[in-house]
């Protein structure tokens, strides 16, 4: 048998037809026929089937599918006729061999007797379509019987012109039943949704685990690479998918259709598109479309995505305007809904979202997908083109599409890889790269600098100038977020789990055309909105449910009154300072009697649980420190494979006497349970109370670990805890008992060492291929609104300092910044950071400290102590990429009286202009900085951006003049003592006489610079200077 089903007669005798499926789909193929017989099989008497001759072309045929479904392979130039008692075959004899073996299951399954007609090898067969002719006229009892054909098939070969010469020329009427066997294929049976999700679950791992890190090292390491050679190296991996670590045999796969990649403003979203030889183009703006469709026993599956380089915001735009569009048409698959309602549901979203796109969007959103790659039916994939300035660039096309299977009871996407912005919008574009290149002229024969110098100095410069306008843009909006959340009442928590809301906040529609419409003036719940709809004197009059206080109904004999009591100010236990509308009316208490009881009933009952559902989200949000019943584990069953790692040790430890036991930690399907051979030490993590989950592999350190910080406190044994670990140590600790040292060239300590590299190795391995299971499972759509996912410590990152009382290697990640392997543990989530100040900088000291100030102002302040000075400007990039504020300061500041400054007076703190205090550079002088500083929270009015801490504007205007420059000396003038600054300005007046600067060249400016400030300190403004630019590429 080739790849795509076809028999191959030699040997056929080593293949057999499944009479079970058999018996089962043509029982199903003759009910749809007798059931839908006028509307879609055209009335017809008989269905005539030809298959034409094998073909080296991928191509998808209704013919040969209903082969596919109904025997199991391909027959090539082989004619078979249903009818009500018969089903003629017309073949080979070694087909008609293995077809032979249906006759009794046919007759069992719809009556029907199966006549095989030998067609010999050099005859065409006309006498034997002549017998089937006749056949079909007796069996309709009729001379121009109804023929059911599939039109848009032409005839190939000689076999099939021949037959459909027979047809055309013979008194039958023709019927295109095209729609019929569409109709017939859309609904699929179990066998047939296990092939197209593992065709899917291959498509989407070869996407996942080789497109996109193939495509990130071209990008990164600037590589030449043609789309078509993409192409082949993606159709190989297809074609082997144990490269890509998914379990299913070669034989088995195929190709849907040559994987697309298309870049450089040449796009065609046709689904018979290719790659051209053209370069993968990933400049700035640029667009990348990946298309990948694989087979998996003939059934197709289909994904594509779209990756944003450098994105600009027409782009960003569209493609969230897409995104959601898609969610939107995936939303609208339901059983039931007319075809019209799913792209009507995209259509409504761009209307709404991005109505100068809404020319763009294509006619058509995909297609329906199974044995055929196009089936007839369901639109998924969209189109948008819009324009930038760039050649390359000027048209970019979009294109989203998944494999979604609709059940009766759900909707399930099979084609997990993420298309969210944050993962497919990549920025490779370095910040120095956006600068204008600057030619340098020199009026002297003196060498000028290479490229590379003056390009690096241009670099360093716009690095930190973009810097420096990125924190004060951070800080206006800092201070614009803090006024807000003051201003609104709320004790400063910024992570949403503060107070509950305050009333001008609770918003169910933004406008009066968001509000549905209604026929009937009745009561109606939006859950969607959390709103309730009253008819108030003619109008549906929209209230949030949290202003619903209680709800209660009465019924008498025939009638049941409904009364609706509101939170308004000066009731008992009612909190006033959330109703703070100054002049506004409140509605204390409404009253309905209606006749329709039943109405009644369900109306009151969905209030109370939309007001419960609301009730505990806010108060979740208000407060999820205290310990919480958790749900039940559901234990993982057959169909979900077992998730295991073995001999784990767990931090916090299980109390108690004894030996401390290893034990075992399994994922289910909705927790994990780690338990030891013990029947008391067990632990279970539910899903949805993990907040962060990390895999810290063993790199310098012994353990290689897991660790989840959770939302709501445990039970470790006897120990209330919010983090868990669980870790193996990847080496063993040995003591050597004799005095001497062992040589390093020791060939008993070379082999000790290797066991260990391949015994850590194999645990990382291990640890790995569990938290990737684990991550395919939580990319299911039930845990969606989780947003789980393991996070991995970029170590590159990392920086020493002293979070508690011992000394520990800190570590951020996407999310967070941790210590993990210390304990206490460190885990700061990044979004629940205020601002951060970096304390005793500028002193010339070896080490600082850093103060987090969390948007929760009750919360105190965490100190990391003792980092060194080394990691200031590594620590300052990596702020200023997380897009969080950082300020400067000599020396420690006291910060509880700050806070509860802030708290007690947030208006003053809000009009002395916020954070802006914490601005060192805002300050005009060095006494008058420490002086601020010592008294803790004193806003400062002088003006921002000064350049220098004397008053001596000659002074400011030597270290302005020659800021490009300060990065040189920097190094060496922390080393030693420093003169005055009277004297560097006497110095510097004189060396300014003697040499014009306009006449200087380059590198005599630079020597003079160096000979100058050999011996002097650095100027505070120095400190803000950034690390050189990183080559490492970041996601947007």
């Amino acid at each position: 048998m080739a790849d795509n089903g076809k028999v191959n007669p030699a040997g056929s005798a080593t293949y057999t037809i499944n009479l079970e499926n058999f018996s089962k789909r043509l029982k199903v193929f003759y009910d749809h026929w007798k059931e839908h017989k006028s509307d879609l099989w055209g009335s017809s008497d008989a269905i005539a089937v030809a298959t034409p001759p094998p073909s080296e072309d991928l191509r998808y045929l209704k013919s040969s599918a209903l082969n596919i479904w109904l025997l199991g392979y391909e027959f090539p130039e082989t004619i078979i006729v249903f009818m009500q008692k018969q089903i003629h075959f017309l073949c080979s004899q070694k087909k008609a061999n293995l077809i032979g073996t249906i006759k009794k299951a046919a007759h069992e399954a719809v009556g029907a007797d199966v006549f095989l007609h030998v067609k010999a090898k050099n005859e065409d067969g006309s006498d034997l379509m002549d017998d089937i002719l006749h056949a079909v006229r007796n069996q309709s009892k009729s001379d121009s019987p109804t023929v059911g054909h599939i039109l848009k098939e032409a005839p190939e070969g000689k076999l099939l012109e021949t037959w459909s010469n027979k047809l055309s020329g013979s008194s039958a009427q023709l019927k295109d039943v095209t729609n019929g066997f569409s109709e017939l294929f859309a609904v699929k049976d179990s066998t047939e949704i296990t092939c197209v999700k593992k065709a899917a679950y291959l498509a989407s791992s070869v996407l996942k685990n080789f497109v996109v890190p193939k495509l990130e090292k071209v990008i990164d390491e600037e590589k030449k690479v043609s789309h078509s050679s993409l192409m082949d190296d993606t159709e190989k991996v297809i074609l082997d998918p144990l490269k890509v670590k998914v379990k299913l045999k070669s034989e088995n796969v195929d190709i849907c259709y040559p994987p697309v990649f298309q870049s450089g403003g040449k796009f065609d979203l046709k689904p018979g598109a290719s790659s051209n030889d053209d370069y993968l183009y990933y400049d700035s703006a640029s667009v990348i479309i990946c298309a990948i469709g694989s087979k998996y026993g003939s059934y197709c599956s289909n994904i594509a995505r779209t990756y944003l380089i450098d994105a600009i915001p027409t782009q960003t735009k569209a493609y969230e305007t897409l995104m959601k569009a898609h969610e939107a048409a995936i939303e609208a698959l339901k059983p039931g809904n007319p075809m019209s309602v799913v792209y009507n549901a995209a259509v409504a979203v761009v209307e709404k979202d991005a109505p100068e796109l809404l020319p763009h969007l294509t006619k058509s959103a995909g297609t329906g997908i199974g044995l055929e790659f196009r089936e007839s039916g369901l639109n998924l994939n969209a189109k948008m083109i819009a324009e930038t300035t760039s050649e390359k660039t000027k048209q970019f096309s979009l294109l989203l599409a998944d494999t979604v299977l609709v059940t009766e009871e759900k909707r399930d996407i099979l084609t997990t890889c993420s298309k969210a912005i944050k993962d497919i919008a990549y920025s490779f574009n370095e910040d120095e790269e956006d600068t204008p290149v600057v030619k340098v002229e020199s009026k002297t024969t003196e060498v000028l600098p290479s490229k590379a110098t003056l390009r690096s100095d241009n670099q360093e410069m716009s690095k930190e100038e973009l810097r420096r306008q990125h924190q004060a843009e951070l800080a206006r909006q800092k201070n614009e977020e803090t006024a807000r959340r003051l201003a609104g009442g709320g004790s400063g928590s910024g992570d949403g789990r503060g107070p509950a809301r305050a009333s001008n906040e609770l918003v169910a529609y933004k406008n009066v055309n968001d509000v549905p419409y209604s026929r009937e003036l009745v009561i109606q719940v939006d859950q969607k909105n959390e709103a309730v709809l009253l008819p108030i004197y003619g109008s549906m009059v929209p209230f949030h449910v949290s202003t619903v206080k209680s709800v209660t109904s009465h019924q008498d004999n025939r009638t049941c009154t409904i009364r609706i009591f509101f939170n308004v100010p000066g009731m008992p236990f009612s909190n006033d300072s959330k109703l703070n509308s100054q002049g506004a009316i409140y509605l204390k208490e409404i009253t309905f009697r209606s006749k329709d009881t039943r109405h009644s009933s369900e109306v009151v009952q969905q209030i109370k649980t939309l007001r419960r559902q609301v009730a505990s989200r806010e108060s979740e949000r208000a407060e999820r420190a205290t310990l919480v019943t958790q749900e039940k584990l559901q234990l993982a069953n057959n169909r979900m494979k077992m998730m295991r790692l073995s001999d784990l040790w767990i931090r916090p430890a299980f109390g108690g006497r004894g030996r401390k036991l290893s034990g075992n930690l399994e994922a289910h399907f909705n927790g994990f349970r780690y338990s030891t051979s013990r029947s008391d030490e067990r632990v279970d993590i539910m899903y949805g109370n993990i907040k962060h989950a990390f895999f810290q592999p063993a790199e310098k350190e012994m353990i290689t670990l897991l660790h989840f910080h959770l939302h709501n406190h445990i039970m470790v044994g006897n120990k209330k805890t919010k983090d868990v670990q669980f870790y193996v140590e990847v080496m063993d600790v040995v003591q050597t008992l004799g005095g001497s040292r062992r040589s390093a060239l020791d060939p008993d300590e070379i082999e000790e060492e290797q066991r260990e590299r391949d015994r850590k190795n194999r645990i990382n391995m291990d640890f790995q291929g569990f938290v990737n299971k684990v991550n395919d499972h939580w990319s299911q759509p039930q845990f969606k609104g989780l947003d789980l996912e393991f996070d991995v410590p970029l170590r590159e990152l990392g920086f020493h300092g002293v979070p508690y009382k011992a000394s520990a290697f800190i570590i951020p990640t996407s999310t967070c910044l941790v210590e993990l392997i210390e304990t206490p543990f460190l885990v700061v989530s990044l979004s629940e950071i205020e601002i951060v100040n970096l304390e005793r900088v500028g002193f010339g000291t070896k080490n600082f400290d850093m103060a987090i100030v969390f948007k929760d102002f009750k919360k105190d302040v965490l100190r990391i102590d003792s980092i060194p000075s080394t990691s200031l400007d590594a620590i300052k990039e990596w702020l200023d990429t997380t897009d969080l504020k950082y300020y400067e300061s000599r020396l420690n500041l006291n910060w509880r009286p700050i806070l509860k400054t802030i708290i007690d007076d947030p208006q003053k703190f809000i009009d002395d202009g916020g954070w802006e205090f914490l601005n060192m550079e805002a300050s005009d002088s060095e006494t008058e900085e420490t002086e601020e500083s010592d008294q803790g929270y004193e806003p400062s009015d002088a003006e921002p951006e000064s350049e220098s801490e004397d008053d001596d504007s000659d002074s400011a205007s030597l270290v302005e003049s020659d800021e490009d420059d300060d990065d040189d000396s920097e190094d060496d003038s922390e080393e030693e003592k420093g003169k005055t600054w009277e004297e560097l300005e006497r110095e510097a007046t004189n060396a300014d006489r003697e040499h014009g600067a306009e006449s200087d060249s380059e590198e005599e400016r630079r020597r003079r610079k160096a000979k100058t400030f050999s011996k002097s300190r650095a100027p505070e403004r120095s400190s803000f200077k950034g690390a050189p630019p990183s080559k490492k590429s970041r996601f947007r």
